[in-house]
């Protein structure tokens, strides 16, 4: 035996107690990836995205999220699995995932931020009529003679008085000056409902604020991730101010990070700014690059560029430095190409 093997089980024997195996390296875990069908991203990825964690897309608008996005998606359809994409800004289009390669027969779209308005309403490419009673949920019935579990009776005459005050006083009489004004805030909407769909929108749906978005998503996210069966989930909220997103806890996240593990699923959050913080495995920086031209004035398509900002999951390796390597940023680029140019 020579002299290193033997000085490192004396070491390892007198530091059995306090520090077990000192000496001895930990297995690196392989995670599973996935293909994102482009074949640049999926070199510097070594594979893929990792399947099992969180992968954060982050970049401005037409930085390429969505395009990135709906190609990985379309590998995961491709090979016969299910997936899931919440639609927070309401603003994918299915024409344009068909285009991409997705089989939508295996992806759930969960639209968020709309709800019915109580009518009846007919669904397109659907020969029957769903009725608003199934789309609204049924209300709440308050207190002891309405069947519900509501307040105790003594509390529902609190507001007795000021309801039979503000019916016997005239509406042309003018308030006095001692009594405190109520300031009614103007309520200021900033969704913009999607273009492409404006019927729905106009006649059956009403927009919700972007927090009640926000809020829905995670509820959804959380229902999906814990019926299971979804090889891939995708969160877009990239149509979100980023004020919005920076408002979901970061326990939030680290719970979809332990059920993803758990259930080997890949989350795909779409962000502008990075909000998952630790609890992503990989983030990606989108930016925009130089258009593309087929002819002097048709656009065919979009050049963009990705930014490794962070990869947990480092590539297996038989050499186990001393020290920990620097973190060190990876670039490539990838085309984006329009449905009328076509792949060249």
């Amino acid at each position: 035996m020579s002299s290193a093997a033997t000085l490192r089980i004396q070491i390892e024997s007198a530091l059995a107690d306090r520090i077990p195996s000192a000496l001895t390296p930990a297995p690196r875990i392989i995670r599973p990836v996935c293909s994102t069908g482009i074949q640049s991203i999926d070199a510097v990825l070594k594979g893929g995205l990792p399947l099992g964690a969180i992968t954060e897309v982050v970049g401005p608008e037409c930085s390429g999220r969505t395009s990135f996005a709906l190609s990985f998606i379309a590998q995961m359809t491709q090979d016969a699995r299910v997936c899931a994409w919440i639609d927070v800004s309401d603003a994918l289009h299915p024409e344009s995932a068909a285009a991409a390669g997705v089989n939508l027969s295996r992806l759930l779209w969960v639209r968020c931020g709309v709800t019915s308005t109580g009518k009846e309403q007919r669904l397109p490419h659907n020969d029957f009529v769903l009725s608003g009673k199934y789309l609204v949920p049924r209300p709440v019935t308050k207190g002891l003679h309405g069947g519900g579990c509501g307040p105790h009776p003594l509390g529902e005459v609190k507001g007795l008085p000021d309801a039979i005050g503000g019916l016997l006083r005239p509406d042309t009489l003018a308030p006095r000056c001692a009594e405190p004004q109520r300031r009614e805030r103007s309520r200021r909407e900033t969704f913009e409902p999607n273009p492409v769909l404006p019927a729905i929108h106009d006649r059956r749906f009403v927009a919700l604020k972007p927090w009640a978005r926000v809020d829905q998503a995670l509820r959804v996210t959380d229902l999906l991730l814990q019926a299971g069966g979804f090889s891939s989930i995708v969160l877009d909220m990239g149509g979100i101010a980023p004020e919005f997103v920076s408002r979901v806890p970061l326990a939030t996240w680290f719970r979809y990070r332990a059920a993803a593990e758990r259930t080997q699923a890949s989350i795909l959050l779409l962000t502008q700014y990075a909000s998952a913080k630790s609890s992503a495995g990989l983030v990606l920086r989108m930016r925009s690059g130089n258009p593309l031209q087929a002819e002097s004035t048709v656009l065919a398509g979009v050049d963009h560029r990705v930014e490794i900002v962070r990869e947990r999951f480092a590539p297996a390796s038989n050499v186990i430095p001393l020290r920990k390597p620097p973190q060190s940023e990876s670039h490539t680029s990838w085309q984006s190409h329009a449905a009328w140019a076509g792949r060249r």
